[in-house]
């Protein structure tokens, strides 16, 4: 009576492995990439609705001055959340006023945590975007956009 084995040698159990670490390597940079995307778009979004906030605080006051928290004209502001994302409880990026005087606001996006040294997200009255791409500290050439 022949006798069947069933079952798979360790060569190729082996090269199932290696194959699958290949291509893991190939595909955690690229999710990473992706979720660091997704965060930074999250920041755009509440920075936006941040600066719907200062329109609405302006029609109230005529004013931007005083909009961050204790009353002052920079700092974390006190109409809206100090964090993005706005919803969940991991928070990527501090929200607060930069500059503020009676025409004019600077709103910044302060990456933290995980998304740490991504460069800081700035909008401004005008709607001007800028992105700290190369997280140097300043907005040099080519970052005075947000990334599509």
């Amino acid at each position: 009576m022949e006798h069947k084995q069933r079952g798979f040698t360790l060569i190729e159990l082996l090269i199932v492995v290696a194959i699958i670490g290949v291509i893991t390597a190939f595909a955690y940079p690229s999710y990473q990439d992706y979720v660091e995307r997704t965060r930074r778009a999250d920041a755009q979004g509440a920075l936006m609705e941040f600066s719907a906030a200062m329109e609405r605080y302006y029609a109230s006051n005529n004013s931007y001055e005083g909009a961050a928290s204790g009353g002052v004209d920079t700092g974390a502001p006190a109409m809206f959340a100090d964090e993005a994302p706005l919803e969940g409880n991991n928070k990527f990026y501090d929200l607060t006023i930069s500059a503020a005087d009676a025409n004019s606001y600077t709103l910044r996006a302060t990456p933290k945590g995980g998304q740490a040294g991504d460069g800081i997200l700035e909008l401004d009255s005008t709607g001007a975007r800028r992105w700290d791409q190369d997280n140097s500290g300043g907005f040099g050439t080519g970052e005075n956009d947000w990334e599509e």
